[in-house]
């Protein structure tokens, strides 16, 4: 275990996650006091899965057509 204080920790920090990366035991202390333990991250590697929602959501048979005042708002009047 590598136990480092807070001030040289802030001074090599990336020193401190390398070690950590590389699967060490890196612990960070205050006035000799244990405070924090450096662990990396596990990434979550899992595929995505839809369809949760199936059922639950109606979208209208309408919901792409665009409303004529709409239409006029954004490019004018057409006629």
């Amino acid at each position: 275990m590598h136990i480092e204080n807070i001030h040289n920790a802030k001074a090599h920090l990336s020193q401190l996650i390398k070690r950590a990366l590389a699967g060490e035991d890196v612990v960070i202390a205050r006035a000799g006091e244990l405070l924090v333990r450096l662990i990396p991250v596990q990434q979550d590697v899992t595929p995505r899965q839809g369809g949760q929602l199936k059922g639950r959501i109606l979208i209208a048979e309408n919901f792409d057509r665009f409303d004529g005042e709409v239409e006029r708002l954004f490019y004018g009047e057409t006629e």
